[in-house]
């Protein structure tokens, strides 16, 4: 099967290269965030998926490893992927689509609340500040209907 790269996954090799992180991150809603740092190195399937590599460090001093891919399916028109971490044992299953500017990324997704007890909602935002800079904030849709914003995290490329 040959595949021809559209214009979204010729937009995904933004993510190409070699990145630092800086996270700020807390689960409970106003609570003292956590920061870490990490790196991460996105390289190229064939034109039309990345792979993202990330270590970083945990909160009780230990390194998480973290792996995201992320491509355009063009017959869904909605941009798919998956995530996943050393430090949880969850699927996440990304569809998601880029705004007007083609500088944000949204990413719908679903997985385990806080307590664990429930599944829950969850948007992984993605914004292409400059070439050389991106953000991803992370948002959890709450029992009571609202998002609560709890990651942010910014990658520098290197």
């Amino acid at each position: 099967m040959e595949v021809t790269p559209q214009k979204q996954h010729q937009w995904l090799d933004k993510f190409i290269g070699e990145w630092t992180s800086e996270t700020e991150y807390s689960m409970e809603p106003n609570g003292e965030p956590t920061k870490s740092t990490g790196t991460e190195i996105v390289r190229s399937i064939g034109g039309v998926w990345i792979v993202a590599e990330g270590t970083g460090d945990l909160p009780d001093g230990g390194i998480g490893t973290t792996m995201m891919t992320l491509g355009f399916d063009p017959q869904l028109d909605r941009f798919v992927g998956t995530f996943v971490g050393s430090m949880m044992t969850h699927l996440w299953l990304y569809n998601g689509s880029l705004d007007a500017t083609e500088k944000v990324l949204t990413l719908d997704t679903a997985g385990p609340n806080f307590s664990q007890t429930a599944m829950a909602k969850y948007l992984d935002i993605i914004e292409f500040i400059s070439d050389d800079h991106r953000v991803m904030k992370s948002q959890i849709l709450m029992e009571d209907g609202n998002w609560n914003h709890f990651m942010t995290a910014h990658y520098r490329r290197q």
